[in-house]
């Protein structure tokens, strides 16, 4: 609290809005699509280990298990598909990991 108060604060400096960019002041706010699970669109209840092709598409190239927020899968689907995929894992149907 050792800052300038605001009656000491110099005239026309007043503290930005959040998320503000001074650089692009006339930019439009880019728009992102909610994204969907794709296992409630297609309406699959329940996620086979087995299926390596559609599991796949929620592994990472380093063969991490992407998070909700990169592919938009609902938190029942989720937990289901990091079932699945450490299945998968196990009888050497998806790698652990990629070597570098």
């Amino acid at each position: 609290m050792n800052g300038p108060r605001r009656s000491e604060r110099p005239e026309g400096r007043r503290p930005r809005a959040a998320g503000t960019n001074p650089a692009a002041p006339n930019r439009k706010q880019y728009f992102r699509r909610r994204k969907v699970c794709k296992f409630c669109e297609e309406k699959i209840d329940a996620i086979d280990y087995k299926e390596a092709k559609l599991i796949g598409q929620f592994v990472s190239e380093r063969g991490k298990i992407l998070p909700r927020r990169l592919t938009g899968t609902c938190s029942p689907h989720q937990r289901l598909l990091s079932v699945a995929v450490k299945r998968a894992r196990n009888i050497a149907l998806l790698p652990f990991a990629t070597r570098l």
